[in-house]
C-alpha cells in the first residue's frame, strides 16, 4: 500500500466496514507506524485482456508486527470481488511476510456476526481464544479473538504455504 492508494482505500473502507477507518489513520499508519505493514491486491493492467473497468484495488490488509506476534488489524475485499479467495490469498501473503520477519504467532479480532471471516480464519487454523465484550463502538458488538500459534513451526507453516502457492498459481492476472 502506498500513499497514492489512500483515496481508493478510503472509498473501500466506506463500503466494506460499518465503522470505517478514516483516511488519516491509514496516512499515519503508512508514514509513522514503524510496526505497521500494509498490502494491496491490484488487477494487472498491462495485459491485452485487461478490463479497463476493473477497480484499482481488489483487496487490502495490514498488520502490526510486535516482537514475535503479527496482529492483523484490517483485511477487506472489494464487494464485487468477494468469494474469489482474495482475502485468503492476502492473509496468507501477510502471514508469510510476518513469518519471514520473525513472527511466531498471529492474532486478530473479528465481529461475532462476521461468519465469512470467521470461516476463513478457522480454515487457516486460527483458533478462537477469547472475546472482547462490546468491542465495536458503532453497535457495541463483541469481537472474537482468533490466534494462529506456532507460525514458525514447519508443521503449521507447510500446509499454509501449500495453500498460498496454489493461490499464487491460480491468480496470475493479479498483482500483489
Amino acid at each position: 500500500m502506498k500513499p497514492a492508494d489512500l483515496p481508493v482505500i478510503g472509498e473501500l473502507e466506506q463500503v466494506c466496514f460499518p465503522a470505517p477507518w478514516p483516511t488519516s489513520t491509514y496516512k499515519y499508519e503508512l508514514s509513522q507506524n514503524r510496526l505497521g505493514r500494509y498490502a494491496v491486491i491490484r488487477p494487472q493492467r498491462a495485459t491485452p485482456t485487461s478490463d479497463p473497468q476493473l477497480p484499482p484495488i481488489l483487496a487490502y490488509g495490514g498488520y502490526w508486527l510486535m516482537g514475535e506476534q503479527a496482529h492483523i488489524v484490517t483485511i477487506a475485499t472489494h464487494p464485487e470481488w468477494r468469494r474469489r479467495k482474495l482475502g485468503e490469498w492476502l492473509l496468507l501473503e501477510m502471514l508469510a511476510q510476518a513469518r519471514s520477519l520473525g513472527a511466531a504467532e498471529a492474532t486478530l479480532e473479528v465481529r461475532v456476526t462476521n461468519l465469512a471471516a470467521r470461516a476463513l480464519y478457522t480454515k487457516l487454523d486460527f483458533r478462537e481464544e477469547g472475546r472482547r465484550r462490546r468491542y465495536y463502538r458503532d453497535n457495541g458488538e463483541d469481537a472474537l479473538i482468533f490466534t494462529l500459534h506456532d507460525l514458525d513451526a514447519g508443521s503449521v507453516w507447510r500446509p499454509l504455504m501449500q495453500q498460498l502457492d496454489a493461490l499464487r498459481e491460480t491468480a496470475a492476472y493479479i498483482e500483489i
